[in-house]
């Protein structure tokens, strides 16, 4: 009976891989698993004859299928497993008593006992002493250190906060997510313990949007902590404690419309020209994703009713088209000579009709309107009257901007036009500023400069992070004020941010081509000296949990348009690589400008795209929700786009891991001086699997004088320390839910925290919560 099944089993799959092999090569694909699918078929007839000549060409299997694994893709586990693993638990299978002992040469009589099948037992031997040996090789991991002294004694780190505060989103106007602290260090940080943990009381509830998320970082100034919630709420806690000082919720309300339900943070200022005492000597700026922004008291989260139309400022004003929750402002304004500065984010791909993605200046003190710019009529920054509007649909900045205050710059950085594939209708005003960083003048918004990072963006390749400002010492002692961009293609641009001219050289790179009829593409695009951009996808790098889902992978490889980097949109399907979510996002990079380096989390995860004729797309369904993944319908355009990660068929990547990384580079030379796989399967499989795969994520780093690296972000729950100088992983701590945040640092009562909040994340599926986690080192005995 154990024959009959074996052969039975031997047969099933042998018709799907030679039928799928024999497709994979019509394809223009690998030859093994059409190879693998006739020996199974072979393997299967000889068992049903129960002859023993099936171990022999079950073993020539295993023997060829090593050989081509491994000149495929090296001592890769990861890689090796999904080819091999079938085949060899198959073998050990041949292996027992149950079938080898009734087995002979001319199937009637049994093979007998004692004569074990040693030419098989042989290659599954080496296959496992193989699968063994990958197991402790790091094909993908690059070793290396810093030096440990510092470059800069006396660095700039931007404004003027105190060590132990946190004034910022990035810390301070710089944006560098650097802490001068200390007292937690790479020889203690593994010591530290939770000190404390608050609970916000705004959780993702069942008619949320699907990306209702946590990616606040908090401020701290004075003895309280500062933060907002996905659904706006803001709220003050005690530094030390955790007790809540108060709670303010706008009323945001939900609208199945938004695409993001989430706010990155707050802006705090301190008004020295009023009276000590007064309301509203310290105020905290919220934006809303119902488009307004609300001045409230630090001390109390009363409304400031003198900011605006009694304390809110509706930042749908001037939008020609403003349809409820198309535009919101996700992330915290910046503020600098007694302006607020502001952008927002627009529904990607809902219409040819939205919001305008226009950056505009207030009075920080009376919401009075002092400039705007708009990127679709970059010359006109004068404010626009009661009867003007912006235009529709220009490039968009829902990410952070940093300003360098001496210089009088604010630097943005761009988004797209949507729709953000299609290119038609552009205006050479948004072929300018799309997906680029641009300097306006503080006082009158004018365009200093501006340098672009794709061009003819129809990949959705925003710029989505805030620029990082350092001040580079170079090789002759001379110091250039530079500015970082992390990039979602993978490149991280060196510009020095008075002119914008590149510190590390950017080269132009030819670009596929073969756009619709009624789009082009740009022929050449450029690329950064420094760059975690991955090399292109070939048929090898697909996987899969098992050699069927990997086949299934490959097939879809060559069925998909893509000729690399910057492959144009299709009617067919793109792969587009890196995929939408980005190498770098909005969580950006950290950099320590003492020693003039950064430490970033490179994610690597393709995505699909797929033009749809207006004709086809299907009416909205009436309890439809917003999405970047799925349908995006570009309502009043030729075509709407199904957009995706790309996985296969048992919802895991198709790509091979690793999916992310946690990495330092020189800024000064563009060396990439480490890359290590970051993150384990924990909580992305049904068991609790602590295998380090290297997973994907989305948030951001904080690097401290402590030598110390804090990163969350992984969709495993964990927040993790690094030694800065190294990668190396000194401490991590579990956390109740998706840490997709950047953690930050204090210090009170002369203890040094370390602050993340846990809310999970709705477009990676990690964990919702609402939780405040601070850790401190114990106290000395």
């Amino acid at each position: 009976m154990a024959i009959l099944i074996t052969s039975l089993l031997f047969t099933l799959i042998g018709v799907f891989l030679l039928g799928g092999g024999i497709w994979l090569i019509a394809l223009g694909g690998s030859w093994f698993y059409a190879f693998a699918g006739l020996v199974y078929l072979i393997s299967a007839y000889l068992l049903f004859r129960r002859r023993k000549a099936a171990l022999w060409s079950y073993g020539l299997l295993i023997l060829v299928a090593l050989a081509w694994a491994i000149w495929e893709v090296g001592f890769d586990w990861w890689q090796l497993g999904p080819r091999g693993g079938v085949i060899i638990l198959l073998g050990l299978w041949l292996l027992t008593p149950w079938i080898y002992r009734h087995l002979s040469a001319d199937g009637r009589t049994d093979f007998g006992i004692g004569r074990f099948p040693w030419p098989l037992a042989g290659v599954v031997a080496l296959s496992i002493v193989v699968a063994v040996y990958s197991m402790f090789t790091s094909p993908h991991d690059i070793a290396g250190r810093f030096q440990t002294e510092a470059s800069v004694s006396d660095p700039v780190l931007g404004g003027t906060v105190p060590a132990g505060e946190w004034h910022q989103y990035g810390r301070t106007p710089y944006g560098q997510r650097y802490s001068p602290l200390d007292q937690i260090n790479a020889t203690n940080v593994a010591n530290l313990q939770k000190a404390w943990t608050y609970e916000t009381g705004d959780v993702k509830g069942p008619n949320d949007v699907g990306e209702t998320t946590y990616q606040v970082t908090p401020l701290k100034i004075g003895d309280t902590l500062y933060l907002c919630t996905p659904h706006n709420w803001a709220i003050a806690v005690d530094a030390a404690t955790g007790k809540e000082k108060w709670k303010y919720d706008p009323n945001v309300g939900l609208n199945p419309d938004r695409q993001h339900q989430t706010c990155r943070g707050v802006t705090y200022y301190h008004d020295d020209t009023a009276t000590a005492g007064a309301p509203c000597v310290d105020r905290v700026y919220l934006p809303t994703s119902d488009a307004r922004l609300i001045a409230l008291d630090a001390k109390n989260g009363e409304v400031c009713a003198g900011f605006a139309d009694n304390g809110q400022l509706n930042l749908n004003r001037g939008m020609k088209y403003d349809p409820a929750g198309y535009y919101y402002s996700t992330s915290p304004p910046v503020i600098v000579d007694r302006k607020i500065i502001i952008g927002g984010a627009v529904n990607d791909n809902y219409s040819v009709d939205e919001q305008s993605g226009v950056i505009r200046a207030f009075d920080v003190d009376t919401g009075e309107l002092l400039w705007n710019w708009d990127s679709g009529n970059p010359d006109e920054t004068a404010p626009i009257g009661p009867d003007q509007t912006y235009t529709t649909n220009s490039p968009n900045s829902w990410s952070v901007f940093s300003v360098d205050e001496n210089l009088g710059l604010v630097y943005i950085p761009l988004g797209n036009q949507v729709p953000d594939q299609l290119g038609m209708n552009r205006s050479p005003s948004v072929e300018k500023f799309s997906s680029s960083v641009v300097a306006l003048d503080v006082n009158s918004g004018q365009v200093r400069w501006v340098q672009q990072f794709v061009h003819h963006d129809l990949w959705d390749m925003d710029v989505p992070a805030q620029p990082v400002l350092f001040d580079m010492k170079k090789a002759d002692g001379s110091t250039v004020p530079a500015l970082v961009a992390p990039t979602k293609q993978g490149d991280i641009y060196v510009l020095d941010r008075r002119t914008g001219e590149p510190i590390l050289p950017i080269e132009e790179k030819p670009a596929p081509g073969g756009a619709i009829p009624e789009d082009r593409t740009a022929p050449t695009q450029p690329t950064s000296k420094l760059s975690f951009s991955p090399p292109p996808l070939q048929e090898r790098d697909m996987w899969g949990i098992t050699m069927f889902d990997q086949l299934a992978c490959r097939i879809e490889f060559h069925q998909y348009k893509y000729e690399g980097r910057y492959t144009p949109p299709s009617l067919q399907g793109t792969i587009v690589y890196p995929g939408n979510f980005g190498t770098f996002n909005w969580g950006s990079v950290a950099v320590d400008p003492e020693r003039q380096i950064m430490f970033g989390m490179p994610t690597y995860l393709a995505f699909t795209s797929r033009l749809v004729p207006a004709s086809e797309i299907p009416p909205k369904g009436a309890d439809e929700k917003a999405s970047e993944q799925g349908l995006n319908r570009n309502e009043g355009a030729s075509y709407g786009v199904v957009m995706g990660p790309f996985l296969g068929p048992l919802k895991v990547p198709c790509q091979a891991p690793p999916w992310g990384y946690v990495a330092g580079a020189d800024l000064t030379t563009g060396e990439i001086v480490y890359k290590h796989k970051n993150g384990t399967v924990r909580d992305m499989t049904p068991l609790p699997l602590p295998f380090k795969l290297g997973v994907p994520g989305i948030g951001g780093p904080m690097l401290t004088k402590g030598g110390v690296a804090f990163l969350g972000a992984a969709v495993d729950d964990y927040l993790r320390a690094y030694n800065s100088e190294t990668g190396e992983q000194l401490w991590e701590a579990r956390l109740p839910a998706g840490g997709q945040a950047t953690p930050m640092t204090y210090t009170e009562g002369g203890k040094q925290y370390v602050l993340i909040v846990a809310g999970g994340h709705g477009s990676v599926g990690t964990k919702p919560g609402d939780y405040v986690i601070a850790y401190t080192l114990p106290d000395q005995k």
